[in-house]
């Protein structure tokens, strides 16, 4: 997974609490959000997805198309804490994002 974060920190909604990010419905979350989802052409299997921040704050939702509702929900959820910088429990190794500037 990647994220691509703008210069300036965000800083998150006063609803964005972790609880909240894991527990509300994914589109509703986006629509609070205001996040767009966008399918990405890129197959490679390691490609989770990215996130990317607009100089305006927008988020942005890259995923692969062909993967389980389960796993483009949670890696869903897992890019947008840390574009957010809400604190989520640790992340498994091999699901590690990479922040690209």
């Amino acid at each position: 997974m990647h994220t691509l974060l703008r210069d300036t920190e965000m800083t998150p909604a006063s609803f964005v609490t972790a609880d909240h990010l894991m527990d509300a419905p994914l589109p509703q979350l986006l629509a609070e959000l205001d996040v767009e989802l966008h399918e990405s052409s890129i197959a490679d299997a390691g490609f989770y997805g990215a996130v990317v921040v607009l100089r305006d704050g927008q988020m942005v939702l890259s995923m692969p198309g062909g993967r389980s509702e389960f796993q483009r929900d949670t890696v869903a959820r897992m890019l947008l804490a840390e574009a957010l910088g809400v604190d989520t429990a640790p992340i498994p190794e091999p699901l590690r994002m990479k922040v690209v500037a």
